[in-house]
């Protein structure tokens, strides 16, 4: 079972306060652990925060969160007003989504993916 996504970042508590005002995480931090523990209140993955070591390319398109979002227009507009920028809503079977990069240019993205309904149970 996939429980945690380990994003490496410059600026630890930058990319923490992003994560806490655009999609609801709360920080967990130990002093005695190098890494810093975001949970979202309503479940699902947990990100650690690692200190990128001055070799680590950042940014990179291999992995993209998505995060689950009913109504994705709306969500976006609400966070572009707090700064977060998604780019055009795009259509896809029976969902849509938005794209976006974190502060240390991680791909992001929302999707009503999650709350599609299925055909079969009209």
């Amino acid at each position: 079972m996939l429980n945690r996504i380990v994003i490496y970042t410059r600026d630890v508590e930058v990319t923490a306060r992003f994560y806490e005002r655009h999609f609801g995480f709360v920080r967990n931090t130990d002093p005695a652990d190098r890494i810093t523990e975001l949970r979202n209140p309503q479940g699902g993955i947990v990100l650690l925060l690692h200190k990128a070591g001055k070799a680590q390319k950042l940014g990179q398109v291999l992995v993209k969160l998505v995060f689950d979002v009913e109504d994705v227009p709306a969500f976006a507009e609400r966070r572009a007003g707090a700064g977060l920028v998604f780019g055009p809503v795009h259509r896809a079977d029976g969902y849509v989504f938005a794209n976006a990069k974190d502060p240390d240019g991680n791909s992001i993205a929302i999707s009503s993916r999650a709350f599609r309904r299925d055909p079969e149970q009209n």
